[in-house]
């Protein structure tokens, strides 16, 4: 998995709900984000990174592991949680979780289909239903993307999250959810009618 750094500096949090909310719309105005890193205990630290800074975490199909660097404080985290603003699709928070080499995550991992489905040499179309499937295992074990042979996949024929296995990965998606599927086509559909005449 690729690393990616992203500095933030800390930031505390006021007693009163009302100065709270008053100093996250402060931060947000200035064109911060406020975050929070969840340690491995109870331990919780409350950041401010610029938009700028998780512009190329966020908006990207890739996945990492985060260098966060707080106020000169290093700890390796992954993004647990983005909240957008409803209409205008900007950051409003974000929540980070600190990787433990020795306990298992929870993320996701993109998918990526390789080889040339049977059903599409046959004319059908190849649908990827799912992009990320939802993995537990240790960090340095996740791949960056999660492969996927198709050339056995026939027309009218699907890939469930059941039927996939990786090594040191637990598939936490639902067993009979569709990964990828090869539709018949209106061209396949009339192709397989005059082969049974």
């Amino acid at each position: 998995m690729k690393s990616i750094e992203v500095k933030g500096t800390a930031r505390t949090i006021a007693e009163r709900s009302s100065e709270q909310a008053r100093a996250l719309k402060e931060i947000r105005k200035n064109g911060g984000v406020p975050c929070v890193l969840y340690g491995n205990g109870k331990e919780v630290t409350h950041f401010t990174v610029t938009n700028e800074a998780l512009r190329s975490l966020v908006y990207t199909p890739h996945i990492y592991v985060v260098d966060l660097d707080i106020d000169g404080k290093k700890v390796n985290a992954i993004l647990k949680d983005i909240q957008f603003h409803p209409v205008k699709d900007n950051i409003l928070h974000v929540d980070f979780y600190q990787i433990d080499e020795s306990k298992p995550i929870v993320m996701e991992v993109p998918v990526q289909l390789e080889g040339l489905a049977e059903g599409v040499k046959a004319g059908g179309k190849l649908a990827l239903q799912m992009r990320k499937l939802k993995v537990k295992a240790l960090y340095n074990v996740i791949p960056e993307r999660l492969m996927i042979n198709v050339s056995h996949l026939g027309l009218g024929k699907t890939v469930k999250v059941g039927e996939l296995s990786y090594e040191g990965l637990e598939l936490l998606s639902a067993k009979d959810a569709v990964v990828c599927a090869v539709k018949l086509t209106r061209a396949a559909r009339g192709a397989a009618a005059a082969a049974n005449k």
